[in-house]
């Protein structure tokens, strides 16, 4: 029995091996062509413009004439403060000119002021004295020739007609005085006056302007902090406004990907919730400096937008194209074995 069993498993056949498993290979041309260069970066979208819109002035916000989402122009009119105290000031301050103007051309016209008359009457009094002692002097005069009235009375006289003329010709000297200096002065005077009451009126001109809020620039109203019947203040903005017809790309660059990097390169931003979409750009700032803490260089990339589709604060990937080289060989990616961690490989 044992003998039956060698014998027949002497006489069987081997078994035949198992079938290779068949590895299916996609064989590709290598081509030559143009190499686009680029680094990639993680960015974030910010305006070209942005302004806080404040108020120069402590006020209650008498109307809003823009909301948060509304587009704005240039130099229009955002909000409204109560302006009435203002109002008041200027018309005051109007006032005050209009009296300054009446007081130079009174005085420009030759009035003559209460010095000046003052004056002139103290010179008629003295003249008036003078020839009163003059006449006093001539009659007493004759009269001692003819042996009428002592010396005595004609010392009298004689001292009187001295001290009329030297009161004449203080008097006299005090008017020209008065009239050359005094003219000039006053002028002077009213001129200052009328320049003090105008810089009041364009000063409450200033005020009353400051009580509307304008846009400094065409943009679209991000942010809305106050409403009708807050107290605006210097310190609290009202608006925020961005131009977003431009906006700026930031992108955060290694330090060892930015030798490459070089004002007005082609750069394009695709949005992180839309990779299939992307706009086109050109570098416009390349910083001098590198962050100490994620050794990176900041990088703007300058995107227009004029149908302004795009929001600052969006995040995304910028991809600035450094160079070309020209008559490169290119195989597909799927062919080469990189190195792990490395961008190195072989085919």
């Amino acid at each position: 029995m044992l003998c039956a069993c060698l014998l027949l498993a002497g006489c069987s056949h081997p078994d035949e091996s198992a079938p290779k498993a068949v590895v299916a290979v996609t064989v590709a041309r290598a081509e030559l062509a143009d190499v686009r260069f680029s680094v990639r970066a993680p960015a974030t979208l910010f305006p070209k413009e942005q302004a806080n819109i404040a108020a120069r002035l402590t006020a209650p916000i008498r109307e809003l004439r823009a909301r948060k989402g509304d587009r704005v122009r240039a130099g229009q009119v955002v909000a409204k403060l109560e302006d009435r105290d203002v109002l008041a000031q200027r018309a005051e301050a109007a006032a005050m000119v209009e009296d300054a103007q009446a007081s130079l051309q009174k005085i420009s016209a030759g009035t003559i002021p209460a010095e000046l008359e003052r004056a002139r009457g103290q010179l008629a009094a003295a003249e008036a004295q003078l020839n009163q002692a003059q006449k006093i002097f001539d009659r007493r005069s004759e009269l001692f020739n003819q042996g009428a009235i002592p010396a005595r009375d004609l010392l009298v006289s004689q001292t009187e007609l001295a001290t009329a003329r030297s009161n004449d010709e203080v008097a006299r000297r005090t008017l020209e005085l008065l009239e050359r200096q005094s003219r000039a002065q006053d002028l002077r005077i009213a001129e200052s006056r009328v320049a003090q009451a105008k810089a009041r009126l364009g000063a409450a001109e200033a005020q009353l302007q400051f009580t509307e809020l304008r846009s400094p620039f065409a943009g679209s109203v991000t942010e809305q902090f106050l409403y009708p019947g807050d107290m605006a203040k210097p310190e609290f903005p009202v608006f925020t406004i961005m131009d977003l017809s431009v906006v700026i790309a930031r992108a955060q660059v290694p330090e060892s990907d930015v030798a490459a990097v070089a004002l007005k390169q082609p750069c394009r931003f695709q949005p992180a919730d839309a990779p299939d979409r992307s706009v086109e750009g050109r570098v416009s700032v390349v910083s001098r400096a590198v962050d100490p803490a994620r050794r990176t260089v900041e990088v703007w990339c300058e995107l227009p937008d004029a149908g302004q589709a795009l929001r600052a604060g969006v995040l995304g990937n910028v991809v600035i194209y450094t160079g070309t080289e020209s008559g490169a060989l290119v195989v597909p990616l799927t062919a080469v074995q990189f190195s792990e961690g490395t961008r190195k490989g072989v085919v």
